[in-house]
């Protein structure tokens, strides 16, 4: 590979991770980002823009084969970012968990003609390959329950700023997806247990990804619940929440994951299972890939979709070995 790749926020937690994930696929990453003081990548050309001058966004994709959009929030980066891509016709891929962001990607780029993946990350991306995957080629169930054993959770601030936005926007509301939509509530979040491969574990019960957004896009369900384990939680909600310290050559956390989807057919019920290290480390793989795949011709769709959508779900995840472990 020698594609031009931009990526957007390149300078962020999770941008730094696609910048090397990209530099170890063969590809060359252009670092772009509103702050040109932070775009400090040695040998590779940096591409200062920002999302409220669309002529800089221009500018900036001129000889890229492609974008991933790494700057939350998303409410405010996704949607000129993808309509400088559609400009200049290449693929925009981006790692956005704001669930009222990707509905709104969705919605405003449904007549899209060129690709446009949203939420190509853990959250979102991640559970949707894992879900279409257990489908194997079927286009309806009638529940889907992922669940998110993280050890911990050490959010960026970008992380915290995206969750700022998005608790704004439903007005200090929580968000579930039940019979076969979005509902805006007040409940309180139940605790239950949910059964781990390597054991139960205190989980909050709706505590709603962007899941809910990817998978009802081209499943056609009632029900779609994500829970989070407890601790994971307690981190991310924390008065002085610390940021993610890196434990090994690669900046990766110690922090490790284990996703469990099931999907409920009639009387069936199918499971998959995720494992990995670092759920911000493991968004690079999971969007880059998407990358290689989009630019050699390995899509399924056009316009905007999800990763179950746009890719052979099981392949796919088998191409995430070894960041990712798939039972």
């Amino acid at each position: 590979m020698s594609e031009n790749v931009l990526v957007y926020g390149a300078y962020g937690h999770t941008g730094k991770f696609v910048v090397a994930e990209l530099l170890d696929r063969g590809f060359t990453p252009l670092p772009s980002g509103r702050d040109k003081d932070r775009l400090h990548f040695p040998g590779l050309d940096p591409r200062p823009a920002t999302v409220d001058d669309p002529a800089s966004l221009d500018r900036a994709l001129e000889g890229a084969a492609a974008v991933v959009n790494c700057a939350g929030p998303f409410a405010t980066t996704a949607a000129p970012l993808i309509s400088a891509a559609l400009r200049a016709g290449i693929p925009y891929v981006d790692v956005a968990a704001e669930i009222e962001a990707n509905v709104d990607t969705f919605a405003e780029f449904a007549d899209a003609r060129t690709p446009v993946i949203p939420a190509m990350a853990f959250f979102g991306g991640l559970g949707d390959l894992l879900v279409t995957a257990l489908l194997d080629g079927e286009t309806a169930a009638d529940e889907v329950h992922i669940a998110y054993g993280l050890d911990s959770w050490h959010p960026t601030a970008g992380s915290l700023d995206a969750g700022a936005v998005s608790h704004r926007r439903r007005a200090g509301r929580r968000v579930r997806y039940s019979g076969g939509g979005l509902q805006y509530h007040d409940d309180p979040l139940p605790t239950v247990r949910w059964p781990f491969p390597d054991g139960p574990l205190p989980v909050l019960a709706e505590f709603t990804m962007a899941d809910v957004v990817t998978i009802p896009s081209h499943v056609e369900v009632a029900e779609v619940r994500t829970y989070m384990a407890t601790r994971a939680a307690a981190d991310l909600t924390a008065t002085t929440p610390t940021a993610p310290e890196p434990v090994d050559a690669r900046g990766r956390s110690a922090q490790t994951f284990v996703v469990d989807a099931v999907v409920h057919i009639g009387d069936t019920k199918r499971r998959a299972v995720a494992t990995g290290q670092d759920i911000y480390a493991v968004s690079a793989p999971l969007a880059v890939e998407a990358v290689h795949r989009l630019l050699t011709g390995r899509t399924r769709a056009t316009g905007v979709a999800s990763a179950g959508t746009a890719f052979d779900a099981a392949d796919f995840l088998r191409a995430l070995a070894p960041h990712i472990a798939i039972s």
